[in-house]
């Protein structure tokens, strides 16, 4: 991918002129330059060349009265469905990025080209050659935040390739891989770090923290390259407010310091003398990690730090507010220290999550992880800046997954040894999980499951009640170690199905249940010749990470529901079909 078209080229221009030019930037070049009427062709030794005569050449040098263009030379046949999309603003969050590409169709993958420039490069892949072409029309050229997108073609290795041996539909990937980055969860290009900092302030600081005018926000903003949002409107007479900066990591500290240095400054021209630690906010995904084993991590930075870190109760989240309170006490110098690795661990969480997940996110229709309250949205609260639904906890508070509200029980495997990490001390955090998620957790006794190393944890609750107790007894399982650090939390769940549905499940010539693995990278299994229980219900057992028995559950859901109405009597019969009969 290092071979270079340039066009525009003036018919006086002659092979020696790109010497000239090429040396005069210090861009290396593998070979001598191929002009032609109009255009010309060079090698370059490696992408970062290409790239920098990209970056740097490309609608900003002239030659004979010309501005030239420069940009990957792409065979017609390699012109498939790969794009490089180039001027990206630095501060641009992802959600307008996500955004944008999402218009012209389905992006398989969003990786991150390093460039030197101060604006971001990224390689996009679509599914399909038309998407593409469509993207490449309506992008290049346009204009995001005064800048200019730069959007052309890079080989497509793969599109000569693709034929019958093709390997199985284009948009998938073998069950058990992980896929190279969804645009809305996986590898991102580093214009900023994927997780914001987000801080707590007293309101009396925050209009020192702007200045006059805005000034002083401006200033912090352009010394640590950051985005920074201050969020007055929020929680109207609140003693503290949020604030949110998007950066590097480093710029996201540099500006987390400089903010406790205005503050403390201001607490001294205005004599207030109580002290200002550094509250950060975290999502609760993220904390159990970040506490460690019998609070290992945590301690172990109070000391690395010579810092005073406690963090809020559990209690005090709501479907609402995902996020916990870390309060940091210490000088200035000890807290950003704090900072800079409570927010390494942080960042750490979330990579891992995004790498085990990145592919479910697009195929669970309509669910938005962030109204979910699974991840950190770069806004706060948890508005559905990404969908149409309403938050979670609105209308009975599973509107999230299509009005589905009905009651729904899980039975979930997890090793007998965990049991004592679900329950906590005195039953209090699986009392905490319960009200978090408003399900029912319950555990069966050791002897109902005879010799197996595993207990049952049965969960009855709406859609979104299951999505949260899951996800957060998997997150537990992790951070007590009961896998390992580069291991998956895979787990099995059980779900009963009536008998007379079982058929649906399968399909014709076990169609449905195999498209269904194919579809969740869960393995999906419905046991043969099993007896119907009293009520006439049959097991369907789920294997899998978190969001891959999460997306095979609300499948199977959907096939159960379209049973249940094809089930339905007509109006006018008047009566109900029979129950089963319990004992």
């Amino acid at each position: 991918m290092n071979k270079l078209y340039i066009g525009n080229v003036s018919a006086e221009a002659t092979e020696e002129d790109f010497e000239t030019i090429f040396e005069q930037w210090k861009i290396p070049h593998s070979g001598p330059f191929l002009v032609k009427t109009g255009y010309a062709f060079v090698d370059c030794p490696d992408e970062k060349a290409a790239m920098k005569a990209i970056d740097v050449l490309s609608g900003k040098v002239e030659l004979h009265g010309k501005v030239l263009e420069v940009e990957h030379s792409v065979p017609k046949r390699q012109r498939s469905c790969k794009l490089q999309i180039r001027n990206i603003p630095p501060h641009m969050q992802w959600e307008v990025l996500d955004g944008m590409l999402a218009q012209y169709g389905t992006v398989e993958s969003c990786e991150q080209v390093n460039t030197d420039t101060d604006t971001a490069v990224v390689n996009v892949r679509y599914a399909a050659k038309d998407q593409a072409r469509l993207a490449m029309e309506k992008l290049n050229g346009s204009m995001m935040e005064n800048y200019a997108l730069k959007v052309s073609y890079i080989p497509d290795e793969t599109a000569a390739a693709e034929g019958p041996s093709g390997g199985g539909r284009r948009g998938f990937v073998p069950r058990g891989s992980s896929r190279s980055g969804s645009p809305s969860m996986g590898a991102r290009p580093k214009m900023q770090s994927d997780i914001p900092l987000r801080m707590l302030v007293p309101t009396q600081f925050v209009g020192a923290i702007i200045g006059k005018e805005g000034a002083t926000i401006r200033n912090i903003t352009k010394q640590t390259h950051s985005k920074i949002d201050i969020h007055r409107k929020e929680n109207a007479g609140a003693a503290e407010k949020p604030i949110t900066i998007h950066s590097t990591p480093e710029g996201c500290s540099n500006a987390c310091t400089t903010i406790m240095e205005i503050m403390q400054k201001e607490a001294l021209d205005t004599k207030f003398t109580e002290e200002i630690p550094l509250k950060i906010l975290a999502h609760n995904n993220f904390v159990g990690r970040l506490i460690g084993k019998e609070g290992r991590n945590l301690k172990k930075i109070e000391q690395d730090t010579g810092t005073k870190i406690t963090i809020s109760a559990l209690q005090d989240l709501t479907v609402y507010n995902p996020e916990r309170t870390i309060t940091v006490k210490g000088s200035i110098e000890a807290c950003a220290r704090a900072e800079e690795e409570l927010m390494k661990k942080i960042r750490e969480s979330y990579e891992s999550d995004m790498a085990a997940m990145n592919l479910q996110s697009n195929l669970i229709p309509g669910l938005n992880l962030n109204a979910l309250g699974l991840f950190p949205s770069g806004t706060p609260g948890m508005g559905p800046s990404m969908s149409n639904m309403p938050p979670p906890g609105a209308h009975g508070g599973c509107s999230s997954f299509g009005g589905h509200q009905e009651s729904e029980t899980v039975h979930l495997y997890i090793p007998a040894l965990a049991v004592g990490a679900i329950i906590g001390k005195q039953g209090q955090h699986i009392k905490q999980l319960s009200h978090f998620a408003g399900a029912s957790i319950k555990i069966a006794p050791a002897e109902e499951v005879g010799s197996t190393p595993q207990r049952r944890v049965t969960i009855a609750g709406p859609p979104e009640a299951q999505f949260k107790a899951q996800c957060r007894i998997f997150g537990k399982l992790k951070e007590e170690n009961f896998f390992g650090p580069k291991e998956e939390v895979k787990l099995e769940a059980q779900i009963k199905v009536p008998s007379f549905a079982a058929g649906r499940v399968i399909g014709k010539g076990g169609k449905t249940v195999t498209d269904l693995q194919n579809l969740t990278c869960a393995e999906v299994v419905v046991p043969r010749d099993q007896t119907p229980d009293e009520n006439d219900q049959v097991v369907v057992k789920i294997s899998g990470h978190f969001f891959a028995c999460q997306l095979a559950q609300r499948k199977i859901q959907e096939i159960l529901a379209q049973v249940k109405r094809q089930q339905q009597p007509k109006p006018s019969s008047g009566g109900q079909p029979p129950q089963p009969r319990r004992k």
